[in-house]
């Protein structure tokens, strides 16, 4: 008489292990029918082994540790499940938290309104020795541009004072901001920044999305999006 557990069971044990590895979903009640039928299999084979060839220890330890393995496996993937359920509503909440608020993301628009300008900002991948910024109109025309200095590596933000080369005040407007970066003569790679406020949050396939209320054409964006959050 054979002393190993069936290969079907453990065909079913084994295929439970994988998938609950790979998809993270086993039912616990799945698991528990295959712990049933594991130990079912088991005491039916210590009753009836061959008394002159008994199984040794060592066989059915391993074969005890292969369900362990299985249960320990569903354990820690429903603990997963409820770590990534925290980290959703955590990034939920932080998301609500920014709904009223300005950002800096990706974009190259500063709005001007009697005078008053919107922030624009610069991402730098390294430090640059010299940072020029340009203002242009819808039209594409130059209309200002001034030096900015040497920067460290990352995130600043900026704010044009609304005039002109001429020293007049720039008409109201949406305007494009470029920005040139070099160190040692050399150009930095860098992102440009443009400001948005936040209007709501909605719910997307990978997490929680801000909407900009279609600013610019920006509508949603995601928490990795924001650059910078200003008052």
């Amino acid at each position: 008489m054979s002393n190993s557990i069936d290969s079907s069971v453990l065909d079913s044990v084994n295929a439970g292990g994988r998938s609950s590895a790979s998809l993270g979903s086993t039912a616990s009640g799945g698991i528990e029918d295959i712990s049933d039928s594991f130990m079912t299999l088991l005491v039916a084979q210590l009753e009836n082994q061959d008394p002159m060839n008994p199984m040794e220890n060592a066989e059915m330890t391993s074969q005890m540790a292969q369900i362990n393995t299985v249960q320990g496996i569903n354990d820690l993937n429903s603990s997963l499940e409820d770590i990534n359920s925290q980290i959703d509503e955590g990034h939920t909440l932080q998301a609500a938290s920014l709904i009223d608020q300005g950002v800096l993301v990706p974009a190259d628009h500063v709005l001007v309104n009697d005078g008053a300008t919107t922030p624009f900002g610069i991402e730098l991948d390294s430090p640059a020795e010299e940072v020029t910024a340009t203002i242009a109109n819808e039209n594409g025309e130059v209309v200002r541009s001034f030096e900015i200095g040497s920067l460290d590596e990352g995130v600043e933000s900026f704010t044009w004072d609304g005039t002109l080369e001429n020293g007049e005040t720039a008409p109201d407007g949406t305007y494009r901001v470029s920005v040139e970066a070099t160190q040692a003569g050399e150009a930095v790679s860098h992102e440009t920044l443009g400001y948005a406020r936040v209007s709501g949050v909605a719910e997307g396939d990978d997490g929680p999305l801000l909407d900009l209320g279609g600013a610019l054409e920006l509508g949603q964006i995601g928490l990795n999006d924001v650059r910078q959050i200003l008052n």
